[in-house]
């Protein structure tokens, strides 16, 4: 058995003396889509903050590729292929959508290959390319989001949270293009409250409640033995 890209072995961490991850256990196979899938106050947030490096564990392990990366910074983490796109998508507001894809020239990739990758992925970005990004709809923000992390070349990418406020067309969208990423290769953990879409281009998919992973498996097996958990009444 191949050693998965991210391994997550019994993973603890606190706000104060509130625990909100109690001894979680991920592993993310090499290659393939993970949904991560919970109700509000799950823990999901919190977990994809100590595997970012935002936030310490209070005790745990974390494997990026078989190397134990717990306790590393987010510039360390993302040098060795881990790559976050955050909840609440996190553009500048006041750049064009070029220039915010510009802004990734400076780690050392070029711009034309920034905007290749950018408008390939994401057409509607070329034709906004002058817009400035804080004038841009939810989804189109969330494409440049992710256009950004998608020229740092990573191994893992972390999506929390795609769908937040968006109408469920432009996540269905979004969604197809996170199964486009995936076949060139990039490992995929999409952190989502709402699952179906997610589930739709997911190869497993894993249940937090109460801080702690409780089902793991293919997507079918997961909506058939946990719809009530993992729908929790939004498809």
């Amino acid at each position: 058995m191949s050693v998965p890209i991210l391994e997550v072995v019994d993973l603890h961490a606190a706000y104060g003396r509130i625990e909100v991850l109690r001894g979680v256990d991920l592993a993310v196979p090499k290659g393939a889509v993970m949904a991560l899938l919970g109700p509000n106050g799950a823990g999901k947030s919190t977990l994809v903050k100590v595997i970012s490096g935002q936030k310490a564990a209070t005790s745990g392990d974390i494997h990026l590729a078989g190397v134990h990366v717990k306790g590393s910074s987010p510039d360390d983490l993302a040098r060795v292929g881990l790559c976050t796109v955050p909840e609440g998508r996190s553009v500048f507001p006041n750049l064009t959508i070029e220039e915010n894809l510009r802004l990734m020239s400076y780690a050392g990739v070029s711009a034309a290959d920034i905007m290749d990758t950018a408008f390939t992925y994401f057409p509607r970005l070329e034709e906004r390319r002058r817009q400035l990004a804080g004038t841009l709809s939810g989804g189109e923000q969330q494409m440049l989001a992710m256009s950004r992390a998608l020229t740092s070349d990573p191994a893992l990418l972390l999506l929390d949270e795609l769908s937040m406020g968006l109408a469920p067309l432009i996540v269905e969208e979004l969604y197809e293009t996170v199964a486009q990423i995936a076949q060139s290769g990039v490992s995929i953990l999409c952190i989502e409250q709402f699952a179906r879409t997610a589930l739709k281009v997911s190869d497993y998919a894993a249940v937090m409640t109460g801080g702690r992973v409780v089902a793991s498996g293919e997507p079918d097996e997961i909506l058939a033995t946990m719809a009530d958990v993992v729908l929790g009444g939004a498809a």
